[in-house]
């Protein structure tokens, strides 16, 4: 390997400070880490990731967060800090090809000058298994320094052998304040943000931008400099007001990741909002998901599931709602639809709460799954035929019609090894409580009946397994 491209690749691996046409977010990109803005929690003193690039002590990581949090910024740091070689590549565009090569790099360079490889995958989720396997052997030998960036969730999207070479960092999200200062250091900074040229920015139009980033360090630093382009000079100062601010975002929306992390933690907002009976909650994050593009029909078929799981019988009205409010989508469709689905979403919430029918469902079917394949008892067959009732099929069956409230008191309707077994246990909320007074009524009468099926049952055990 030529001296010239080693001195190439150290070149890359320093961070550039100033660079002619390039966009703001790239200019703003800090160097050092007391100037990095957010992610106190993992960059803060004593906290782990914070400590290696203080240090110089880099470890394979995966750098999980949405957009905009500064994944990329970290594992130059990290390179930088360790007097390394930064190199990156990009799931999207690379294959193994592309991952051979940059090995190759990595290994010419720790031989002739001893230099570790800090490599930064982009979007790593989007590699393939085999291609996630590419990298072991590498990072087990410690030719790279394996960093991976990606926005959904590691634990399903990434190979266990991979995650375990690699600690996983969570990235939040910037809140408003940190946005806000952000904002700020690029207004004011003279050698890499806007502070050579005279500008004014209203308050008003940073909040409203600081609040249309959502979170997103780099969409700020964006619409910063569209705003900046298009806004009118008034006496040699550049005015950046609501009406600028607006012109940009036109036709922008909220991060929602169809079929993403963000997608399936919204809805999961919604659904322990709807079981936590908070109406306030599930319309905001029904709402959020609204606005981000989520098909209604998508959530419909959740609150079905719903009224189902976590109020049952305690509200039966509550799963026809949810069936009606599924219909009535099909029907009118959006926008007028969307309310009847807003109305079910609250209904839901205020409902009395119950997972009785959920938890007995769940039950059963694992009695059924672990256990052996029960008879149908005798008296609960049918006969058809005179050979089975010669057979006994059907024998001593007691027509509940014909009893006394229509109930057999002491019939047993389980196998006989499970004569004792209560999968259904009723909450003492809403309409549930009503049927759980009237089992109780009825296994009193059961107690009390001289007619038992399979003999005498022994009280103490009922009710368990």
């Amino acid at each position: 390997m030529s001296e010239s491209l080693f001195d190439a690749l150290e070149q890359e691996a320093q961070p550039t400070t100033t660079a002619a046409f390039q966009p703001l977010a790239s200019r703003m990109r800090p160097i050092r880490l007391e100037d990095f803005i957010g992610q106190e929690h993992l960059l803060g003193p004593g906290k782990p990731l914070g400590e290696a690039i203080r240090r110089g002590a880099p470890h394979s990581m995966i750098l999980w967060g949405p957009p905009g949090v500064g994944k990329t910024t970290l594992a130059r740091m990290l390179a930088h800090a360790s007097d390394g070689h930064f190199e990156s590549i990009s799931a999207v565009l690379s294959g193994v090809k592309d991952i051979r090569a940059a090995v190759e790099r990595a290994q010419m360079l720790r031989r002739a000058k001893g230099k570790p490889t800090v490599l930064f995958v982009d979007e790593v989720h989007r590699f393939n298994k085999s291609q996630q396997d590419a990298f072991l052997p590498h990072v087990e030998d410690g030719t790279l320094i394996f960093v991976g960036a990606t926005t959904e969730n590691p634990s399903f999207e990434l190979n266990n052998a991979l995650l375990s070479r690699a600690r996983v960092y969570l990235l939040k999200s910037l809140d408003d304040e940190a946005i806000l200062r952000l904002l700020d250091l690029a207004l004011q900074d003279k050698e890499r943000g806007l502070g050579l040229q005279e500008i004014a920015v209203s308050q008003e139009a940073r909040q409203r931008m600081a609040s249309a980033a959502d979170g997103d360090a780099r969409g700020v630093l964006n619409l910063l400099e569209i705003a900046v382009d298009l806004a009118n000079e008034v006496d040699g100062t550049l005015q950046v007001d609501m009406a600028v601010v607006e012109q940009v975002l036109q036709g922008g929306s909220r991060r929602f990741d169809k079929g993403g992390d963000a997608f399936y933690e919204q809805i999961s907002a919604l659904h322990k909002a709807v079981r936590g009976s908070s109406p306030d909650g599930a319309l905001y994050w029904f709402v959020r998901m609204l606005d981000g593009g989520c098909d209604p029909l998508y959530i419909a078929r959740r609150l079905v599931r719903m009224a189902s799981e976590d109020i049952g019988n305690a509200d039966p009205r509550a799963l026809q709602m949810a069936m009606s409010a599924w219909d009535a989508y099909l029907r009118l469709g959006s926008p007028e639809g969307d309310l009847v689905i807003a109305h079910t979403v609250i209904y839901l919430a205020c409902a009395p709460k119950s997972n009785a029918v959920y938890s007995a469902f769940n039950e059963a079917m694992a009695t059924v799954q672990k256990g052996a394949s029960l008879e149908v008892p005798m008296h609960l067959r049918n006969a058809p035929t005179s050979l089975m009732k010669d057979m006994d099929f059907g024998a001593e069956y007691r027509y509940a019609h014909d009893e006394p409230g229509a109930y057999a008191a002491g019939e047993n309707y389980l196998p006989e090894a499970l004569q004792d077994t209560r999968f259904y246990h009723p909450s003492e909320y809403g309409l549930e409580a009503k049927i759980r007074e009237k089992l109780n009524y009825l296994r009193e009468r059961d107690d009390q009946s001289p007619v038992q099926r399979y003999g005498k049952r022994d009280t103490d055990r009922r009710g368990k397994r």
